[in-house]
């Protein structure tokens, strides 16, 4: 059985749920909030964890990591024994993790990025991501040396779930995520701010599917992007594609 959540359903609460039973609860995160306290912004005073505990009234526990930049699908557990099992299906790769960005140039059409990556203590660790180009668009306008600016919208499924994957890989390969503030190009950064007053990442986390721990049903959570993500979606014209 497959249980499908949509962003286009309209709901009276501040943050959008898009799935929630009695042991797991998912919402639409917003670009900009962290999911929990962090060391990389002691001033910051609002929490996904938090918010959402407000919201239903009841403490919840995360189970993924989105960057404060990311937004899109973030799943949490109402209990400890539950956020453990989700933990491990994490780390033994029995989640599937989908996700949009909008990258620099003409991404080749469809491919694997094998690249291992340092951890915070130093560590290399393995690093796999997997992506297809979905759309291309060419901008009359300079963004640097030459007379028109290209872009790709590209699906990326992570393989693995080392920090700032997604982001680390693409710069990897010479496609940066527009917005992304260090592992982008300070270039398009700045070409974006100036021309479409965008401060914010252009990576949106779309879906996460996986079997319920509880219930054994197969359990697809899907957001589609809004806000500044959209915005800039159509602002490139990859909406007349």
């Amino acid at each position: 059985m497959i249980i499908m959540c949509k962003e286009d359903i309209t709901f009276k609460t501040p943050y959008q749920i898009l799935f929630e039973d009695d042991y797991l609860i998912a919402v639409n995160k917003p670009a900009g909030i962290f999911v929990h306290r962090s060391s990389l912004d002691p001033s910051a005073t609002i929490f996904m964890v938090q918010e959402i505990r407000n919201q239903i009234g009841i403490r919840v526990y995360p189970v993924h990591r989105l960057d404060r930049k990311t937004s899109g699908v973030l799943l949490m557990a109402k209990n400890k024994e539950v956020q453990s099992v989700i933990n491990e299906m994490f780390r033994l790769k029995g989640i599937q993790k989908k996700y949009l960005a909008i990258v620099r140039g003409y991404i080749p059409e469809q491919g694997t990025i094998d690249y291992p990556l340092k951890n915070d203590s130093g560590k290399i660790q393995e690093a796999v991501t997997s992506y297809v180009n979905l759309k291309k668009v060419e901008i009359n306008e300079s963004s640097g040396r030459f007379d028109t600016a290209r872009y790709s919208l590209v699906e990326v499924r992570p393989v693995t779930g080392r920090m700032h994957q997604i982001r680390k890989h693409l710069s990897h390969i010479f496609h940066p995520i527009i917005g992304d503030r260090p592992h982008g190009c300070n270039k398009q950064n700045k070409f974006f701010l100036e021309r479409f007053q965008l401060k914010e990442m252009m990576l949106h986390a779309t879906q996460l599917t996986f079997m319920h721990p509880i219930s054994e049903k197969e359990i697809i959570i899907s957001s589609n992007f809004s806000g500044e993500f959209a915005r800039i979606y159509t602002e490139l014209g990859f909406n007349k594609i």
